[in-house]
């Protein structure tokens, strides 16, 4: 039998439910009620065939609640005049809630507009869009309304997310709903208050207007001779980038590597000065522009990512050279390649012609899967050699 269950009408209902469209009309959304749903009845033929099934089926039906039944009359040869569903209707939001069991939550969302629109008006077309995103935050609606209203009187407002005053509110409960909070202040703030430059959760603080925490950059003297203090010869510094910016160090020029180990072990260097890079993230070093006018050069992993570090590096220092990063060298350390688990194939147009022939080589394979050469790997006496011979 292909007659439609109660069960099946349900479901029908419950895809309403996930789509938000019952929610929605609380929220002054455009109503889809009375809402007819798909009913497939039994033909005259099944009727006839199996009378006790399809009374039991129009029964189950009649019992299901929320629902508004249409009928059709007919006469059976031996039972006389009947009538069976023939359609079936949601009338209102209300029993569409009833017959999924769901009241308790549309009351809560009916709070929550009501809220909402008394303090924020302007989030009503968030509501009626994410009605149930909104339902699984009724908890903390509260907390969010009050962080909207506490920015808006203070847009902008150039401190910690730690130093926001409010009753149960702290730097947690914001970093952990940065997304939700965005979409939300992104409709109550005015533009002037949002930074559009800045997206997802990391640039959060900056596209509101809260500090971040200071980026931090590790450094070394290479000539004792260029330290501003007897005792910073020979430290290993870590700086916040604002003080690096001030630091103007009397050096002629710098390197940067991205291995811990190379960091601390990097050999001497007259008027040398040395940063540990550590990945991705050097736009810190933009904003000191006292490296803008030093020979910089940058030694990272002959991979792809190392030469993707490279292309974002010269985006802030467009002067960098590479160092021990050439074919070369990597096809004359064949014995101590390893093996680049997730290599990057991104266009990176900031590398020079030699550069970017290793990269082309690397990710089409030219001279195996996914190779790599780390720049712990190679001999430290190569390195004393070349840097013996830079200009």
């Amino acid at each position: 039998m292909n007659w439609t269950t109660p069960a099946q009408l349900h479901g029908q209902v419950q895809r309403l439910w996930d789509k938000g469209a019952i929610l929605a009309e609380q929220a002054g959304a455009a109503s889809c009620f009375p809402y007819r749903l798909t009913l497939k009845s039994p033909t005259a033929s099944e009727i006839g065939a199996d009378f006790a099934a399809v009374r039991a089926w129009a029964q189950a039906l009649q019992a299901s609640p929320g629902l508004r039944l249409e009928y059709r009359s007919f006469r059976h040869r031996l039972f006389g005049d009947n009538r069976l569903p023939s359609a079936a209707w949601v009338e209102t939001p209300a029993e569409a809630c009833r017959l999924l069991g769901k009241t308790r939550e549309a009351g809560v969302f009916a709070a929550l507009v009501t809220s909402t629109v008394v303090q924020q008006p302007g989030l009503r077309p968030w509501l009626q869009k994410y009605p149930l995103r909104a339902l699984e935050h009724a908890a903390d609606w509260p907390q969010l309304l009050a962080l909207i209203g506490w920015l808006q009187a203070r847009p902008r407002p150039g401190c910690y997310l730690r130093q926001i005053d409010l009753p149960g509110i702290d730097s947690k409960f914001v970093e952990t709903r940065r997304g939700l909070l965005a979409e939300l202040l992104d409709l109550a703030l005015p533009p002037e208050a949002i930074d559009t430059s800045a997206s997802g959760n990391a640039g959060f603080n900056r596209r509101y207007g809260f500090r971040n925490k200071p980026e931090r950059i590790r450094c070394r003297f290479l000539d004792p001779a260029c330290a501003p203090l007897p005792a910073l010869a020979g430290a290993d510094l870590t700086l916040d980038s604002a003080s690096f910016a001030a630091l103007a160090p009397a050096v002629e020029r710098v390197f940067i590597c991205e291995n811990e180990v190379n960091f601390l072990a990097f050999p001497p260097v007259d008027r040398g000065f040395l940063i540990f890079g550590a990945g991705y993230g050097l736009a810190a070093l933009a904003q000191a522009g006292w490296l803008q006018s030093l020979p910089v050069y940058y030694w990272g992993d002959l991979d792809t990512h190392g030469f993707a570090i490279l292309d974002e590096l010269r985006q802030h220092l467009p002067q960098a050279r590479s160092l021990l990063m050439d074919e070369a060298t990597l096809l004359e350390h064949r014995t101590r390649w390893g093996h680049e688990a997730s290599p990057t194939q991104r266009p990176l147009s900031r590398l020079n012609a030699d550069e970017l022939a290793t990269y082309t080589a690397l990710i089409n394979h030219t001279h195996g899967p996914s190779i790599r050469l780390e720049q712990e790997r190679l001999p430290f006496s190569l390195l004393q050699d070349t840097l013996s011979q830079l200009p």
